[in-house]
């Protein structure tokens, strides 16, 4: 069971040398994701004078945050694992492939790559705010919910078989891609009801900067329960069996 497995930690773990590396490489991760997802959006706006919110403003955004997650999954993979969002972490807290302790150091360093992208983006483009998460019109917070727990569950589910299942075999650069793809389908399918964060980083970062929290709860507890069941039902199902308290080496999410 892997509720069995969850280590806790201790607080000795924040001042390891490899915790405080892979921290910055969630940071660093996260800041070129972000500003390249983002930025994207607000670029596409500024050339199509409020066309984000057109069919063709939404696969713009699917192809960049695709491009952008593959990227920044790959370069923080030797490192930290390269998950590049607080669910997949927690997925990975959930299935004992990572300690509490260390999962808390990787959700402050998310949170802080995604504020410190909007905040220089603001500073980029002349003072402009990146647009916080919204619900269209007609969707409830609750509809969101479910768009979101789906949506994560196949995002964590897609972590799992190609980057944490210690049978994977050496796919090598196919997690990333994989990861990044899963991202860019899932927007195509919910981005134009919630935004398909699918991400607690991304929509705390815009939420800060532009002070909007409207709805925001759903992106986080949406993508928390759909990661927790991804991880309970990959590891039941597919992995199984006792494997300790053991971090998975950091070369397992390449």
């Amino acid at each position: 069971m892997p509720i069995s497995r969850i280590a806790i930690g201790s607080p000795a773990e924040a001042s390891q040398p490899d915790a405080i590396k892979a921290a910055v490489a969630e940071f660093i991760s996260m800041l070129i994701f972000v500003f390249a997802g983002e930025g994207s959006g607000m670029a596409f706006a500024k050339l199509t004078d409020g066309g984000a919110t057109t069919p063709a403003g939404l696969v713009a955004a699917a192809v960049a945050h695709a491009f952008a997650l593959f990227v920044a999954v790959a370069v923080g993979a030797n490192i930290s694992g390269g998950h590049v969002n607080p669910a997949v972490t927690f997925g990975a807290f959930v299935g004992g492939h990572i300690s509490l302790f260390r999962s808390l150091l990787y959700w402050v360093a998310q949170l802080l790559g995604s504020v410190a992208a909007c905040l220089l983006l603001k500073v980029a483009t002349g003072g402009e705010e990146t647009a916080a998460f919204a619900l269209s019109a007609g969707v409830s917070p609750w509809n969101a919910v479910v768009f979101e727990v789906v949506m994560t569950f196949g995002l964590v589910y897609t972590v799992y078989a190609t980057a944490v299942d210690p049978k994977k075999g050496d796919i090598g650069i196919i997690a990333p891609i994989a990861i990044g793809f899963i991202v860019g389908a899932n927007i195509l399918a919910g981005g134009a009801f919630d935004g398909a964060s699918m991400n607690p980083a991304v929509s705390f970062g815009p939420a800060v900067v532009s002070w909007t929290w409207g709805s925001h709860w759903v992106y986080w507890v949406g993508p928390f329960v759909g990661a927790g069941i991804a991880a309970v039902v990959y590891e039941l199902l597919f992995i199984g069996g006792p494997t300790g308290h053991d971090q998975l080496p950091t070369t397992d999410y390449n």
